[in-house]
């Protein structure tokens, strides 16, 4: 009878007990010693697989604002060529707390400076940096990604889908979904979204990831390949690339480290006419 008491107590509070509750003493004390679990990564966009149909249409059709967001995007292309400006490139590696443990930054410019000016900004960046190292060639490598994949000569190749509307800081704008419509092996598309301000109907923000015929294409040898990058008005009226950011992990003897990438675009100005490039960003192609 007292067996039979016992039983019954022992299944109430079974019951009772929230989950995982009744044993987290015991567990507790099992926990190891040593490294733990890495944080989980930022919460990031997820790329629908499967478009769904808007609930509510935009007052411009669809098809219109892709054309005119398509048509600024060629403007911008151009004008982005004849502008100089600072890119600052960082590379973080995330401690199990979540914050930065080791980082190493690396900046570049195209604006005219002089000879003594480029001196005092010469040699290798100091970096505290444990796993990873950032080298000048990244950033060589990440400026051949394409500022602008959707000027107008390139709308053939992707099917572009309206997704609804969205705010984006202070702005209204329009999500689409890009996806390429055949894939290549020596060429890589842009697979992602991009958000359209609904005022300028310009890019305002994108975020993706570069695709081949052989899978995702990264930037450098670095662990990144989605990005998630925000424009700002230049001269009070053009979107031109002003943050950058992509996370990642770094495999480390079985042990994940959670690395980020950061990139920065500022101090824009207008180059002299004996400064102007011979190639502009939409002639560009990402690594593979």
């Amino acid at each position: 009878m007292i067996l039979k008491r016992i039983i019954l107590v022992l299944a109430f509070l079974l019951m009772a007990a929230p989950a995982g509750d009744f044993f987290a003493v015991p567990l507790a004390a099992q926990e190891p010693v040593g490294p733990q679990t890495p944080p989980k990564p930022p919460e990031i966009v997820r790329i629908p697989t499967r478009p769904q149909t808007p609930a509510e249409q935009p007052p411009i059709a669809p098809d219109e604002i892709i054309r005119r967001f398509s048509a600024q995007e060629d403007q911008l292309a151009h004008l982005f060529a004849t502008y100089g400006y600072r890119k600052t490139v960082r590379l973080e590696e995330i401690g199990s707390d979540g914050k930065v443990s080791g980082q190493a930054e690396i900046s570049s410019s195209s604006l005219p400076i002089s000879d003594d000016a480029r001196r005092k900004t010469g040699g290798e960046p100091q970096s505290t940096l444990r796993f990873l190292n950032l080298e000048r060639d990244d950033i060589e490598a990440l400026s051949k990604i394409p500022a602008f994949p959707l000027v107008s000569s390139n709308l053939p190749k992707y099917e572009i889908t309206y997704e609804g509307k969205q705010p984006v800081d202070e702005l209204n704008t329009y999500v689409f979904q890009v996806k390429p419509r055949q894939l290549e092996r020596s060429r890589a598309y842009f697979d992602g979204l991009v958000w359209v301000d609904d005022h300028d109907l310009a890019i305002v923000k994108t975020y993706g990831k570069w695709v081949t015929e052989t899978g995702d294409a990264q930037a450098s040898q670095l662990p990144f390949n989605i990005f998630e990058t925000y424009r700002q008005p230049v001269a009070n009226k053009y979107w031109l690339p002003a943050y950058s950011r992509s996370d990642g992990s770094f495999d480390d003897k079985g042990l994940s480290i959670p690395v980020r990438l950061i990139i920065r675009w500022d101090q824009y100005a207008p180059l002299p006419p004996d400064n102007l490039p011979r190639q502009s960003p939409q002639d560009a192609t990402p690594p593979r």
